[in-house]
């Protein structure tokens, strides 16, 4: 048994409450999903259940873990700093459970994974990997330790589809304790049986949590509904009191005109009216403590709103955006480390096509996106935005939001870039924050905003759902498939690829083939 008493924490830079007397008990069974917007505070639950000492640097927290027997497995967001420069020989043979495993199991694990059998003795560095590529060697050695509580932050960040499958199928039949985070919605169906929601509301001033033993759809559908009806109800309440406040003032205006206008020389009617007064105003009281019990408006996180591109994105039908051939794929690197990926690739582009590459892990994609964005990059009839898979590669982590954003300086601009970030749910302090200390999903609304004011008409995205909350995801799915211009994306989101791609490639050793239809 996991068990979390009375836990609040508090960021310490702007003081905001991101959990308030939180308390959480998971048993052997449960399939604990955490959701909530970007900033919610996710990761900070989990790392703090993981080891306080992780959040100590930017949260102050109270509250009592108890741990029991349970041996806590933790998957990070990120790949941490001190595991980047190893190899994958070091990074594995540093874990003492990986001596003690058979040959034949080690092949199994390599096997269930969809990885060759070095794989574990790879002199490549980690961080040289593919994003699923060290997603899936941070579960292999997470499985080789043998916990009994899983710990996983966006375990479905970057893996490709067969691996997404199999991560489903570990967390399904884990007999133990799971608690993860994830933005795959469709993961998040086919797994959870328990959901953990974290909210924000009134502008992020106050916090409330949720803990449901139900399936993620279920609540969904439950939380909407009780929204409805308490929204209705309140509804009613507030016609009735009108109706009721309309009655009292017309019996409260009969009597107050009947004293004003009674004769001195009437002191029984006189007392009479005085006594339906003290009636009136006891009334007037009974109504005023009925309005105390009125219900009231549901509360819920603000929905972002959000436009991506405007008219000047507008790309023509059947305009050719873009023709490209490239007889030979290569990893990076020297001519001793390179790999060939692929050969006799060809992409056309027209009008405002979404286009989608798929394929498994290591294939090659991110590799050839890079390659068609400096293509496009270099062209001068068209504008580009493009969005790495590591938002490092473009995003000042020293700046603010605003600042990164500025173009001009000018007070005008700032105060629509801050609109902006406010339709995106930023509050005033996090706009001031460095970039450093945004969520991930933050940090990628950062680029969506600077992708929609420069105008661009083609769009390169390398997992761009990959970091929002599946609350999230519906809004961001729409703004892309609604965006007028081509989009050039990579993702292994089943909802993103099935909503808003109208076109599917796999890049497999001999080229871009199409995906059929359905």
């Amino acid at each position: 048994m996991l068990q979390i008493k009375g836990l609040t924490i508090t960021h310490r830079k702007d003081l905001r409450v991101i959990l308030e007397d939180f308390s959480l008990v998971l048993n052997d069974g449960d399939k604990a999903v955490i959701i909530g917007e970007e900033g919610n505070g996710k990761s900070t639950l989990m790392k703090w259940l993981y080891d306080p000492a992780l959040t100590e640097g930017y949260a102050e927290a109270r509250g009592t873990r108890v741990l029991g027997n349970e041996r806590l497995g933790y998957l990070p967001q990120e790949l941490p700093d001190q595991d980047k420069e190893k190899t994958l020989y070091e990074f594995f043979t540093e874990e003492e459970d990986f001596w003690s495993r058979t040959p034949k199991e080690l092949a199994e694990l390599t096997g269930k994974f969809g990885v060759t059998s070095d794989f574990f003795y790879r002199e490549q560095r980690m961080d040289s990997l593919s994003g699923g590529e060290k997603v899936k060697a941070q579960l292999m050695k997470l499985l080789i330790q043998e916990p009994t509580a899983l710990l996983l932050d966006e375990p479905s960040n970057d893996i490709d589809l067969a691996a997404m499958e199999l991560l489903e199928m570990v967390i399904r039949d884990w007999k133990k304790i799971v608690l993860f985070i994830s933005h795959d919605e469709t993961l998040i169906e086919n797994t959870a049986n328990m959901v953990v929601h974290l909210e924000q509301i009134r502008r992020k001033t106050k916090c409330r949590y949720t803990v449901a033993k139900m399936p993620y759809r279920d609540y969904v559908q439950k939380k909407l509904h009780s929204f409805e009806r308490q929204e209705q109800q309140a509804l009613n309440d507030r016609r009735e009191k009108k109706l009721r406040e309309e009655r009292f003032r017309k019996i409260y205006q009969s009597v107050d005109h009947a004293q004003a206008a009674v004769s001195r020389q009437s002191p029984g009617e006189a007392k009479n009216l005085k006594d339906k007064m003290h009636t009136v105003k006891a009334i007037e009281r009974r109504f005023a403590r009925q309005d105390e019990e009125m219900t009231e408006f549901p509360e819920q996180e603000e929905a972002i709103f959000f436009k991506l591109g405007g008219q000047e994105s507008y790309m023509p039908s059947g305009k050719t955006v873009l023709e490209y051939s490239l007889d030979e794929l290569w990893t990076p690197g020297d001519a001793q480390s390179a790999r060939l990926l692929a050969r006799n690739i060809f992409l056309r582009i027209r009008g405002p096509e979404k286009i989608c590459i798929v394929g498994p892990n290591g294939a090659g994609k991110t590799t050839l996106l890079k390659k068609i964005a400096d293509e496009l990059m270099a062209r001068k009839d068209v504008r580009v935005e493009y969005m790495p898979q590591s938002y490092e590669e473009l995003l000042d982590l020293a700046m603010t939001p605003v600042d990164f954003l500025d173009r001009s300086g000018r007070k005008e601009e700032r105060t629509r870039i801050r609109t902006y970030l406010g339709s995106l749910k930023f509050t005033a302090d996090e706009m001031e924050h460095p970039i450093r200390e945004l969520s991930g999903g933050q940090k990628a609304k950062v680029l969506l905003l600077k992708m929609s004011m420069s105008g661009a008409n083609i769009l390169i995205l390398d997992e761009p759902t990959r970091n929002f909350s599946p609350l999230s995801g519906p809004v961001i799915r729409e703004m892309i498939r609604e965006f007028p211009g081509a989009v050039i994306s990579i993702s292994h989101d089943r909802k993103y690829i099935a909503e808003v791609c109208s076109v599917i490639y796999r890049l497999t050793p001999d080229g871009l083939v199409p995906e059929p239809e359905g």
